[in-house]
């Protein structure tokens, strides 16, 4: 039987490799083709193509079986649960993987993009040029179809002209500036607070006018130091939650 393939992982040794291969691990997952198989590699190929021990694939496999996307039986293997949801809340864990992780597997359609002149509440990260292209995007549950966040994303626009829209409905915005195009992303900056829904998010999300939502706000920089990307998502209230882990040195 053919094993679903997940995709590479450079690997940061200053955070813990349990946590960043069971973040690209549940990337591949959430990201795969409808028609990819759903058995996992052996837990010894898996920890020899991310180049890791195979106590801490184990870890990490441990991770995303307790999230409901994957099943082990013992002696058949280990396989990806075509139904699962994520119900987990996100975790912020300073890996390119996890912010890539937490934007995949759902369904997403551009709402609209365009060029306009840099937003004043953005001017402190684009002071090099007048004008950012601004993606629109609505995402939702692959199961139910039911809208759970939408994001709009300014953009430079020397990064907007080698971007191809289409990608922007395949892949994560990370994704597709790092492995599309080729940015070399030395950080993002997050930031989530508790807002009420406007107008636009109450009938974006269905969800009522003034109920709570999640307001997240990515900045990514480029190795130069140059803000790429800014990155607005407004998630439904009563479907995600955010939690931060800090590790001991």
């Amino acid at each position: 039987m053919t094993a679903f393939a997940p995709d590479s992982l450079v690997l940061n040794r200053k955070l813990p490799l349990w946590y960043q291969v069971s973040q690209s691990l549940r990337a591949s997952i959430l990201g795969r083709g409808p028609h990819d198989p759903l058995r996992l590699p052996t837990e010894e190929q898996l920890a020899e193509h991310y180049g890791v021990s195979v106590l801490t694939m184990r870890q990490a496999l441990k991770e995303l079986e307790a999230e409901g996307l994957i099943s082990r039986h013992r002696r058949r293997g280990t396989f990806i649960e075509p139904g699962a949801r994520r119900g987990a809340p996100r975790r912020l864990l300073g890996s390119i993987d996890a912010i890539v992780a937490q934007q995949s597997g759902e369904l997403t359609t551009v709402i609209g993009h365009g060029t306009a002149a840099v937003p004043g509440d953005l001017a402190e990260f684009f002071t090099d040029v007048d004008e950012v292209v601004t993606y629109r995007r609505l995402r939702r549950d692959g199961d139910s179809g039911e809208p759970t966040n939408w994001a709009e994303n300014a953009v430079r626009p020397d990064i907007a002209a080698v971007l191809d829209v289409g990608d922007l409905e395949r892949w994560p915005m990370t994704k597709v500036l790092r492995d599309v195009i080729g940015v070399r992303i030395s950080r993002i900056t997050d930031t989530v607070e508790a807002r009420l829904a406007d107008p636009e998010t109450a009938e974006l999300l269905q969800v009522p006018l003034l109920s709570p939502i999640l307001h997240y706000t990515g900045v990514t920089y480029d190795d130069e130091g140059r803000v790429v990307d800014v990155a607005r998502i407004r998630y439904r209230g009563d479907r995600f939650s955010f939690s931060v882990t800090v590790e001991a040195e």
